[in-house]
């Protein structure tokens, strides 16, 4: 059974007789069916190499944002240079189709997550890098994120390290940042930080305790969790590219990481009190 890692935020507690049996029954239905129609054509393209095999990803992340009823607004103009370093807060599994649907790349996640039933297959069809957090494998990690980077492919990072409430964001790891010190193609990387904010549920603002419904943080079940938001209204996900940046226009790595936490945590406490920039 997959669980969100451990916090020290008690995880939010709703009521199971909220919402719709038919409707959820309906969405996971159309979610799985697209899921397995997609994989086995994702699977060929991979094997065989081809430059569609990032395309189809994203055509079914929106497949998926659509069916789950993830509305996505997008505020500011997303990088166009390849490759660009994403990095973005990380409240819940749904990041993944909501940047995925608008974004051409591929995400760094925790080893663990390619374990996951159903959500480690997806992550390795979209090619996700895997970062093991243990010491001998660095080197491994690092050479597989350049060969992606030589390759112009566009990364997506988590530098939060793990999810939260969606209330707030957590501090950023620095070394998580690393890769941004590299270059790629002879020139340094281009690094967009992006604020992924839920604001709305059943069209209705999203108050601190109804977030639960789609931030996955605590003690949750990823099955449980996704039957009783699969079983509500449509959510509004603010979607926020901030301007690009790169390591040169700061003195060290730590600034890179404050300067992205800045733009993020303004981001989302925006998008949360119904502002824009």
């Amino acid at each position: 059974m997959v669980r969100a890692r451990r916090r020290h935020l008690p995880a939010r507690h709703f009521e199971l007789d909220e919402g719709s049996n038919l409707l959820g029954i309906l969405r996971l239905s159309a979610y799985f069916g697209v899921t397995m129609a997609l994989s086995p054509p994702q699977l060929l393209l991979l094997l065989l190499r081809l430059r569609v095999r990032n395309l189809l990803p994203r055509f079914y992340h929106r497949l998926t944002c659509r069916i789950i009823g993830l509305d996505v607004e997008v505020r500011g103009t997303m990088s166009r240079k390849a490759p660009t370093l994403f990095v973005s807060n990380h409240t819940s599994y749904f990041d993944i189709p909501v940047l995925g649907s608008l974004v051409e790349g591929s995400f760094v996640a925790k080893t663990e997550v390619g374990s996951w039933p159903v959500f480690g297959w997806l992550s390795k069809m979209q090619r996700t890098v895997f970062v093991d957090r243990r010491r001998h494998t660095t080197h491994r990690q690092r050479d597989e994120l350049q060969r992606r980077l030589d390759a112009g492919d566009n990364l997506i990072l988590f530098p939060e390290g793990t999810s939260n409430d969606g209330n707030a964001v957590l501090p950023f790891r620095s070394a998580l940042l690393s890769v941004a010190e590299r270059e790629a193609r002879g020139e340094t990387l281009t690094v967009q930080p992006v604020s992924v904010t839920y604001t709305k549920l059943n069209s209705l603002p999203m108050g601190y305790r109804n977030r639960a419904y789609l931030a996955w943080y605590g003690d949750m079940t990823l099955g449980r969790h996704l039957w009783q938001f699969a079983r509500l209204g449509p959510a509004r996900v603010v979607v926020e590219f901030h301007d690009p940046i790169s390591i040169a226009d700061f003195r060290s790595r730590k600034e890179l990481t404050r300067h992205c936490y800045a733009q993020i945590s303004g981001g989302v406490a925006n998008a949360l009190h119904g502002k824009a920039e």
